[in-house]
């Protein structure tokens, strides 16, 4: 199935993917989970995007992808190590702002902005201010998390908080959500 995928893999994504390989960083986004992103991208013309946590950005140059020529990303991380490695290869994108904050601190400071689409893969906007962030998703958004089926570095007592957001979610009235088995375990959800 890879296979299959790799014919239409961005064409950012091998650059990125041996500097994120050269940096040790083992927590990028699954190919199968990016293509996903591609995809739900490219339903959203013209839209808002927010990515939380950009890692070194492969989810990034996939969802950019997706996007038209009319659609906008904001794309946060933390560390700026890892941001560099998605600057020097996506940066002349000018549908793109990449922005080394606290993602928390962002997501405070900017309540009330709307998304068409966000992908939440850090822990603020998924395990922390899921609230809030969720508030950020305009009717009939998407909100797109990965990770919620068992890996293998997750550390002891993850699997809890996982199970935890899950029941949070499945317990709200104010959005509709499909859980896959697909990659390492994805909720989509839309709002309302």
């Amino acid at each position: 199935m890879l296979e299959e995928i790799k014919h239409q893999y961005p064409l950012a994504y091998d650059a990125i993917k041996k500097a994120t390989e050269a940096n040790g960083f083992n927590m990028p986004s699954e190919v199968l989970t990016c293509s996903l992103l591609k995809t739900l991208a490219a339903t959203k013309p013209g839209g808002r995007f927010l990515e939380l946590g950009t890692g070194t950005g492969l989810a990034t140059t996939w969802i950019l992808d997706g996007m038209d020529k009319a659609s906008t990303l904001i794309s946060i991380d933390n560390d700026e190590t890892l941001l560099n490695i998605a600057k020097e290869n996506l940066g002349v994108d000018k549908r793109l702002k990449l922005i080394c904050t606290d993602g928390g601190d962002w997501i405070k400071q900017n309540e009330g902005q709307k998304f068409s689409f966000i992908f939440a893969d850090t822990w603020p906007g998924k395990y922390l201010l899921l609230d809030e962030v969720l508030d950020m998703v305009e009717k009939g958004g998407i909100y797109v998390i990965d990770d919620m089926l068992p890996q293998k570095n997750w550390p002891t007592g993850h699997a809890e908080k996982a199970s935890k957001l899950i029941d949070d979610l499945d317990s709200r009235d104010d959005i509709i959500l499909t859980k896959m088995g697909w990659a390492t375990g994805i909720v989509i959800i839309t709002k309302k």
